[in-house]
């Protein structure tokens, strides 16, 4: 009588890189996200290592490339620079790729810190110190930096 296979043989040694390039047919992954995914989802730690090493050697996979994308749709919802950066690095791509990729002392950030409080808020300026604290917190939360928070309430309808 034959044994069954043991649990952690898998017989098909590609498996992992087929579940691996299944997901990233859906979105961009950074490589430490789709390493942890592969190994949640059942596949020893070595094999998937193995896999995003075979994937990003093939440029399948890229921590600049998912950054790229993170970052574009980060900024559509209205995110700020600060938080980006926390939560690009909390997904794995390293603070040099990160850094590339996103300046939080451009210019830019001041407006898209300004669209963002319209879009909440409306044009008008602050009425008030409790007021205008309310919209700083509601800012920082996004990720601005206080800079930029003070000039998005305090340059807001004077342009």
């Amino acid at each position: 009588m034959a044994l069954p296979p043991r649990r952690d043989a898998d017989p098909d040694p590609n498996r992992a890189r087929r579940r691996a390039l299944g997901l990233l047919a859906r979105r961009e992954h950074s490589r430490a996200e789709l390493l942890a995914k592969l190994v949640r989802s059942g596949h020893g730690r070595a094999e998937a290592e193995r896999a995003v090493e075979e994937l990003g050697g093939q440029d399948l996979v890229s921590d600049a490339r998912f950054a790229e994308a993170f970052i574009r749709s980060r900024i559509e919802r209205g995110g700020g620079p600060l938080r980006i950066r926390r939560d690009l690095e909390s997904r794995g791509v390293e603070s040099s790729v990160v850094g590339r990729l996103l300046d939080p002392d451009d210019e830019e950030w001041e407006t898209r810190a300004r669209g963002a409080r319209e879009k909440r808020f409306g044009a008008a300026l602050p009425a008030g110190r409790s007021e205008a604290a309310r919209q700083a917190r509601f800012l920082l939360a996004r990720g601005f930096t206080h800079r930029q928070v003070r000039r998005a309430i305090e340059e807001t309808g004077r342009e």
